[in-house]
C-alpha cells in the first residue's frame, strides 16, 4: 500500500498548480520518500541592542566563567582562563534567565565565548553585525541573513525585518513607518528597510487576506499595466542614457519589477495566507514596547508559516527604548552604564537588563512552542526553522567582540547538535573560536555551499586554526 500511495504522489505533476499547492505538494513527497533535505529551512535572527548579559546564561552545576571570586560580573575580555566547556543541558537545570525555554531544553544551544573583533562599533557593530566586516553605519557585503533568505526562501519576501526604532539613540517613541536599524543588507550600498508599524506590517504581508477578489485583482491588474507603461518607455530612455545614468535607470526599474513580482508571489499564497493570518487587534496600534514587541514575534510567526519568506529579523529594542511596563524608568543605554548601580526602581541595571531579555525569550519561546505544534515531515515545522538571539554589541554595552554569547533555538534537520552549552576558551588562547565559524555553521546546516572563512578576520587570531564551521556544534 506504501509503495503505491508513493508512486502516486510521486507521479503527480506541479505544473499547472498554484504556488502553494506545489510547496505543499514538495512537502508531502519529501515525507512520503523519507527525504526530510527537501523540507524547508527558516531562521529567525532576534538582534537585541546593549549587549546580552554572559554571566546569566550559566546553567546550574556549572563554573562561572564570567564572575570573579566575589561574584562580581566581568566586562570585555572578561572570560576566565579555562579550557573549553561541552556539555549536555539535561544535566543540568537553566539559569533563570532562561526559565521559559527549559521544556524545549533538548532544542536549545548556548554558546558563550566567541569572537567578532577587527571592526568598529562602540554601541553596536551596524551591519557588521551579521556581515561581520567594518560596517557600522555604510553596509559593504552581504549579511547573513539576506544571503539565507536568498538563498531559502521561495515566498515574496527573501528577507522581512521588524524593528522598534530606527536611529540607535535619541528616539524613544517607537516608530510607525520604514526605518534603517543599519542591520540587513544584500550588499554593498543595498541596506534593507525594516517595518516598524505592526499594523503596516500586518497589511503590507496579509493585506490580500484581507482585500476582496475585486480588489485584489484590481491590484494586479494596476501593477501589470504600470509595468508594462514603463517597459515600453523605458526602451526610449535607456538609449539617451549611458554609464552611471544608465546604472541607476536600471535600479529603478527593477523596484517596479520586484514590487510586481512580490504581488503575483502574494497572490499566488492567497489560500495558505488566509488561514494563517494572525487577527488584527488594537494591540497592533500600541506604542507600549512590550506590545510593540509581542505584536511583531506574532506577524513574523505568521509569515513563516505562511510561506510568505523563510528568514525574518527582528530588532526588539534600541538604545533609546524604555521598558516602562516592566517597572524600569530607565531607557536601555542607561542601563547599559547602570551595571550593578541600582536604578530607580530598586533593580540594578543588570537585574533590569535581565527581565528585558526574559521578555524577548518569552516570546521566542512563545514562537517556538507554536512552530513545534505544526507538522513538516516526520516531525514539525521547528525541526526546520533556527530562532538565532543575539546582540549587535556582543556581550556588553559599550561592544569590542570579545564574549559574543549566542542562543540557538530549534532545529536544522538534525545537522546541529541542539541542547548543549559550549564555551569557548578565552580570546586568543588555543582553541578559541570567532562568530565568523558560527555563521558558517549555520550556513551549511541550511544546506548553503560555504567558503572557508566568513567575513573579516581578525588579525590578532592568524595563530589559531579558526577556518571552517564549529565543529563543537556540526552534528
Amino acid at each position: 500500500m506504501l509503495l503505491t500511495r508513493r508512486r502516486a504522489i510521486q507521479n503527480l505533476s506541479i505544473g499547472g498548480m498554484s504556488l502553494a499547492m506545489a510547496s505543499c505538494l514538495r512537502s508531502i513527497r519529501a515525507h512520503t520518500d523519507g527525504d526530510e533535505q527537501t523540507l524547508p529551512k527558516r531562521f529567525v535572527f532576534v538582534v537585541k541592542s546593549s549587549g546580552i548579559d554572559k554571566f546569566n546564561l550559566v546553567p546550574e552545576g556549572l563554573g562561572n566563567h564570567f564572575i570573579d571570586d566575589d561574584g562580581k560580573k566581568l566586562g570585555n575580555r572578561g572570560r576566565r582562563q579555562g579550557p573549553l566547556v561541552d556539555v549536555s543541558l539535561a544535566d543540568h537545570k537553566l539559569p533563570e534567565k532562561l526559565t521559559e525555554l527549559e521544556s524545549l531544553k533538548d532544542r536549545l544551544t548556548i554558546i558563550q565565548s566567541l569572537s567578532g573583533v577587527g571592526f568598529r562599533g562602540n554601541h553596536t557593530k551596524g551591519f557588521g553585525t551579521l556581515s561581520l566586516h567594518d560596517s557600522e553605519t555604510v553596509a559593504v557585503a552581504p549579511t547573513l541573513d539576506c544571503l539565507l533568505g536568498r538563498e531559502l526562501s521561495d515566498g515574496p519576501y527573501p528577507m522581512y525585518g521588524m524593528a522598534m526604532n530606527g536611529r540607535l539613540l535619541g528616539n524613544a517613541k517607537p516608530e510607525d513607518s520604514y526605518c534603517y536599524p543599519n542591520l540587513s543588507a544584500y550588499g554593498a550600498a543595498k541596506p534593507v528597510a525594516y517595518q516598524a508599524s505592526p499594523r503596516k506590517a500586518f497589511l503590507e504581508l496579509f493585506g490580500s487576506a484581507v482585500a476582496t477578489p475585486a480588489q485584489l485583482e484590481k491590484k494586479l491588474a494596476l501593477n501589470g499595466n504600470l509595468m508594462d507603461f514603463l517597459t515600453e518607455d523605458a526602451r526610449r530612455v535607456e538609449k539617451q542614457l549611458s554609464g552611471d545614468g544608465k546604472e541607476r535607470f536600471d535600479l529603478y526599474l527593477n523596484s517596479f519589477q520586484s514590487l510586481r513580482e512580490i504581488e503575483n508571489k502574494k497572490a499566488a499564497l492567497l489560500d495558505r495566507i488566509q488561514a494563517h493570518t494572525p487577527q488584527l487587534t488594537e494591540r497592533y496600534d500600541s506604542t507600549t514596547t512590550s506590545a510593540r514587541i509581542e505584536s511583531h514575534f506574532e506577524i513574523a510567526s505568521a509569515a513563516l508559516i505562511a510561506g510568505l519568506t523563510n528568514v525574518v529579523t527582528l530588532r526588539p529594542d534600541t538604545l533609546g527604548v524604555k521598558y516602562s511596563e516592566l517597572g524600569i524608568s530607565d531607557h536601555v543605554h542607561a542601563l547599559g552604564h547602570l551595571g550593578d548601580n541600582t536604578g530607580s526602581n530598586g533593580l540594578t541595571g543588570h537585574q533590569s537588563r535581565m527581565e528585558i531579555e526574559k521578555l524577548h525569550l518569552r516570546e521566542i519561546a512563545k514562537m517556538a512552542k507554536k512552530f513545534a505544534g505544526i507538522p513538516e515531515g516526520d516531525g514539525s515545522m521547528l525541526d526546520n526553522t533556527m530562532i538565532v538571539y543575539m546582540s549587535c554589541s556582543s556581550g556588553d554595552h559599550h561592544c569590542e567582540g570579545h564574549d559574543w554569547p549566542f542562543v540557538l533555538l530549534g532545529g536544522m534537520n538534525k545537522k546541529l547538535k541542539m541542547g548543549r552549552y559550549i564555551e569557548y576558551p578565552k580570546y586568543g588562547n588555543q582553541g578559541h573560536q570567532t562568530v565568523g565559524s558560527l555563521y558558517l555553521a549555520l550556513m551549511q546546516a541550511a544546506g548553503l555551499e560555504t567558503p572557508e572563512t566568513f567575513g573579516q578576520l581578525d588579525a590578532n587570531l592568524k595563530h589559531l586554526a579558526s577556518k571552517g564551521p564549529l565543529k563543537e556544534l556540526m552534528s
